[in-house]
């Protein structure tokens, strides 16, 4: 009887089960705002015209990335925490194809999500640009390049923490060894080494510079950072 369930039969379930979470609308609506704030913050404070204003309107993705990580745990560890993994297993034995189908109804999800609030946040940003400095633009290809991609990190990101919450199956010890193995072990052991400056966690934690006000930060910050002076 279960081999009737082919993949989209399966993907539709997994869609009724991840709308239905409010974890996910929460998460994803405060991913939203602040994102949104974030890139209105950074925007209002980059007062150097010869910085990145890009990269510092982006900084919002910081908050999005560990917010779109722990929601990619909280969609897998919800189903053991619930029992309704047994349920669905019962229903469709076929372990790899739950998982297929439960990947790619979450992808799908965390790259239109992600998309949307990184772009939300970009063009409320750049409303807040001062006159007197550079205002990117969407029809420039750099810009335009920066902010998809990094719309497209939040969904990766969300992916390791489905991936995650896969193996572990507990929600909190998931989201600890997330925040071990995506976050803390990458920068500390490659923020000092040149390749430290492509790190996605190093860019959004120096970006976040713009909203800053203090002036003794400045001559330790990288110089595609600004600050504004009190």
């Amino acid at each position: 009887m279960t081999d009737r369930y082919r993949f989209r039969n399966v993907a539709r379930m997994e869609w009724i089960k991840l709308r239905t979470l409010r974890s996910v609308r929460w998460t994803l609506l405060f991913a939203l705002a602040g994102m949104i704030g974030i890139g209105i913050a950074a925007g209002f404070n980059t007062r150097n015209p010869r910085g990145d204003v890009t990269n510092n309107i982006l900084a919002g993705g910081a908050l999005g990335s560990v917010l779109f990580a722990v929601l990619g745990v909280l969609v897998m560890t919800s189903e053991y925490s619930s029992g309704t993994i047994r349920a669905t297993l019962a229903a469709i034995p076929k372990r790899p194809l739950v998982l297929a189908a439960k990947a790619a109804t979450f992808g799908l999800t965390a790259l239109v999500a992600g998309e949307l609030v990184t772009f939300a946040g970009f063009l409320a940003g750049i409303a807040f640009v001062h006159g007197g400095v550079h205002r990117p633009a969407l029809s420039q290809p750099d810009v335009l390049r920066a902010v998809a991609l990094s719309g497209a990190y939040l969904c990766l990101i969300g992916l390791i923490g489905l991936a995650l919450g896969t193996i572990v199956r507990h929600a909190a010890a998931a989201i600890t060894a997330l925040v071990a193995l995506v976050f803390v072990a990458p920068l500390a052991g490659l923020a000092a080494t040149p390749a430290g400056q492509f790190l996605p966690e190093l860019i959004y934690a120096n970006s976040l510079g713009a909203t800053a006000s203090w002036p003794s930060c400045a001559t330790s910050a990288p110089e595609w950072v600004e600050f504004r002076h009190g």
